[in-house]
């Protein structure tokens, strides 16, 4: 049944890009009917330029695995690798139209313009529409695939929790394994017993991936359990620890002839800080002004809400653990605190105004950090700054913290948009912020930063 689900997933993908694909062509050659004022052949004299080309991007996108499913893909993510798909597939299909159909027919070129615009935009919009077909048959259990998760600790609980509030994905956790589980179930989810009993639950309960999700595990222990995963039927994924993700780029220098090994430069320097700098800079000065008729109309409304400022200062550590003062619209009671101290913000949180509450869901009290963008203290996109109490306790437990104060904090970040916010796990977090900080690009800081505005109405981890 799910092989089979599978199959017609992959076959409905590629029948929706060939529709799609010579729509595109079709709808080109029409622009060009359109804009041009010469004699101009029938479109049934094109069929064969639309066949080439078709074939040549159903074949590029085969070979960009385009066809192979990719479970974590957002939307904006799959928007690039079709971008860059479909101009490479545009220019073949330009070279072999040359080379069949030379001296017979006028060499449309800005007709091929327009078709490669459009396929990009057409098979965009089509596989949209076929991903969201088949999230919804996969969250009505057609198609799941039956997941074990070895491991029953923190790391554990937080795959099964992502894989829950997640039923597009397809995943469907049948049960856990652990050889010190304390209880029988996890928030209903049943624990089916010892590392040595996964080949008997893989064969009894159809599992399809089995997920390690013990960091903390040795190498040794990593490959008993893989050893007893028939991996002829299964897909196995293991979770990485800090090390791993450390250490995935290490170089050998020397020191006067001393070899040393060094762990991944993580800061930004030179034309990079300039260029996030200069983003930042006009990034924020067009969201104040974008934004300020509606930042006046909530600063009325929170002076009309509840006693107190409209603006809440809050001390914030930022970049190489220099303080800031971090800006935000007024969400809380003014003596929120008072009697707590320093604590985090819960779902329900009492200490939320009426309009604190809306505001908060929706993140609209972080407007104000435009300003802080504006002035240097932060950054459009970065690791989310924490109070100085808060940082004190995490660079005690967690390896590489403070790695993360190696560049500017964000209003928004790699973590956030990865479901890592509010009351969440600070270990997943920092490597998140880690993996952000190694592999910055231009490109990245566009994508988080839409994968943010697309997210803002439905993150249920903004409170």
């Amino acid at each position: 049944m799910k092989k089979r689900a599978r199959l017609w997933f992959t076959l409905s993908l590629v029948i929706i890009d060939s529709v799609m694909t010579g729509l595109a062509f079709y709808v080109g050659y029409q622009l060009r009917l359109r804009s041009e004022f010469e004699n101009i052949l029938p479109f049934s004299n094109y069929i064969g330029m639309a066949l080439v080309h078709t074939v040549s991007i159903l074949v590029v996108f085969f070979f960009y695995r385009l066809y192979h499913r990719q479970r974590s893909l957002s939307y904006v993510d799959q928007f690039y690798s079709i971008f860059g798909a479909a101009s490479v597939g545009t220019i073949i299909a330009i070279a072999f139209i040359s080379f069949f159909f030379k001296n017979q027919l006028d060499y449309p070129r800005l007709m091929m313009v327009y078709v490669w615009i459009l396929t990009i935009l057409f098979t965009a919009v089509g596989r949209t529409v076929q991903s969201r077909v088949q999230r919804s048959l996969q969250a009505r259990d057609w198609g799941d695939e039956r997941v074990l998760i070895v491991g029953t600790g923190e790391v554990g609980r937080i795959v099964m929790q992502k894989i829950q509030r997640s039923p597009e994905l397809g995943y469907r956790v049948v049960g856990f394994v652990d050889d010190h589980a304390a209880v029988k179930a996890i928030h209903g989810v049943p624990v089916l017993g010892n590392t040595d009993d996964i080949p008997d639950i893989i064969a009894t309960e159809n599992i399809n991936e089995v997920i390690i999700a013990m960091p903390e595990a040795t190498h040794q222990e990593t490959l008993k359990i893989v050893s007893k995963c028939d991996r002829g039927k299964v897909a196995i994924k293991v979770f990485p620890d800090v090390f791993q993700i450390m250490a995935s780029e290490v170089t050998i220098g020397d020191l006067g002839g001393l070899p040393l090994l060094t762990v991944r430069d993580t800061a930004m320097r030179g034309w990079q800080l300039t260029l996030k700098r200069v983003i930042d800079v006009v990034g924020s000065a067009i969201g104040l002004v974008l934004l300020s008729p509606i930042m006046m109309l909530l600063a009325v409304l929170i002076k009309l809400d509840s006693e107190g400022a409209v603006f809440y200062t809050q001390e914030r550590m930022g970049l190489d653990g220099k303080r800031f003062m971090m800006l935000k619209f007024r969400s809380m009671r003014p003596d929120a605190e008072s009697d707590t101290g320093p604590v985090w913000t819960t779902a329900d949180d009492s200490r939320r105004t009426r309009l604190g509450t809306f505001i908060r869901r929706f993140s609209i009290d972080e407007l104000p950090q435009l300003i802080n963008v504006l002035i240097g203290d932060m950054s459009l996109v970065g690791p989310r700054p924490e109070r100085p109490v808060f940082v004190e306790q995490f660079r005690q437990t967690i390896p590489r913290y403070m790695d993360r104060h190696r560049e500017k904090a964000g209003i928004t970040g790699w973590a956030q948009i990865n479901g890592l916010r509010g009351d969440t796990s600070i270990i997943e977090r920092t490597k998140y912020d880690l993996w952000y900080t190694e592999n910055w690009s231009l490109a990245l800081d566009f994508r988080i930063i839409i994968r943010t505005i697309m997210q803002l109405f439905s993150d249920t981890n903004a409170y």
